[in-house]
C-alpha cells in the first residue's frame, strides 16, 4: 500500500459486525479488510501496511490485547482502536498504556469511529515519515570514518575543536578537515542542525576528557 491509500484493518469474530463496519467504512472512501480472528489477521495482513486496526477485545483462543501485545513483540507499530461490547475499565486502561489510540464500546457511534480511525491513520503517517527519516539519518551516520564519528560525538557534546584535539591526540587542523567531512556527509550546514540530527539518532554527549579541566 502507497501514503495515499492507508487501509483500515477490522478484526471481530461476529460477522454481522464485520459486514456493517465494512460498509461503513466503505461508504467513507476508506480501504477495509476484515478478517474473523486475530489469527487470521496475522495470517493474512501484509506486516506493516499503511492504516489502522480497529480491533475487538473479546474473542476465543486469542483476544485483543494478546494480538496488540503480539503486534508489539513484532515491532509492528499499527495503531489501534479497540471496539468492544465486553470492554471495562481495567480492559481500557491495560489497552490504552500498551499503546492503543482509543477506546469505543458497541454500539458506537459512526461519526466517533471515523474521527477515530482518522486520527488513528495521521498517526500512522507521522510515525512512518519519522521512520523513514530515522532511516536516512542511519544511512548518512554510516558513511562516517571511525574518526569522523568520534570527532561527531565530541562535536555534540559541545567540545572546541582544540578540545578535541586533544581528546583524540592530534591537532587542530586535522579535526577542523575531519569536522567539514563529516559535515558534508551528513549534509548538514550548521552546529545546531548536527545536534538536531545527533539528536534523533540517539547519540548521547560524552563527558569531557579530564585533563582539560572543561565541563
Amino acid at each position: 500500500m502507497n501514503e495515499s491509500a492507508p487501509t483500515v484493518l477490522v478484526v471481530d469474530d461476529d460477522p454481522s459486525v464485520l459486514k456493517s463496519l465494512a460498509r461503513l467504512l466503505r461508504s467513507n472512501e476508506m480501504n477495509v479488510a476484515t478478517f474473523a480472528s486475530p489469527q487470521e489477521f496475522l495470517d493474512q495482513s501484509e506486516p506493516f501496511i499503511h492504516g489502522c486496526l480497529v480491533l475487538d477485545i473479546a474473542m476465543p483462543n486469542f483476544n485483543g490485547l494478546e494480538l496488540q501485545q503480539e503486534l508489539a513483540a513484532r515491532d509492528n507499530e499499527l495503531p489501534v482502536i479497540f471496539l468492544t461490547g465486553h470492554g471495562d475499565i481495567p480492559m481500557s486502561v491495560q489497552a490504552m498504556k500498551q499503546g492503543a489510540i482509543d477506546f469505543l464500546t458497541k454500539p458506537v457511534h459512526d461519526q466517533d469511529l471515523i474521527e477515530a480511525i482518522h486520527a488513528a491513520i495521521e498517526t500512522n503517517r507521522m510515525n512512518r515519515r519519522a521512520h523513514d527519516e530515522l532511516n536516512e539519518i542511519r544511512k548518512k551516520l554510516s558513511t562516517l570514518t571511525p574518526r569522523e564519528r568520534e570527532v561527531l560525538d565530541h562535536v555534540v557534546s559541545g567540545r572546541l575543536n582544540k578540545q578535541i584535539a586533544a581528546d583524540l591526540g592530534t591537532v587542530e587542523k586535522t579535526i577542523k578537515v575531519h569536522r567539514a567531512h563529516l559535515m558534508t556527509k551528513l549534509k548538514v550546514r550548521s552546529l545546531a542542525d548536527l545536534v538536531r540530527l545527533a539528536e534523533r539518532a540517539g547519540i548521547k554527549s560524552i563527558a569531557p576528557n579530564r585533563h582539560d579541566g572543561q565541563t
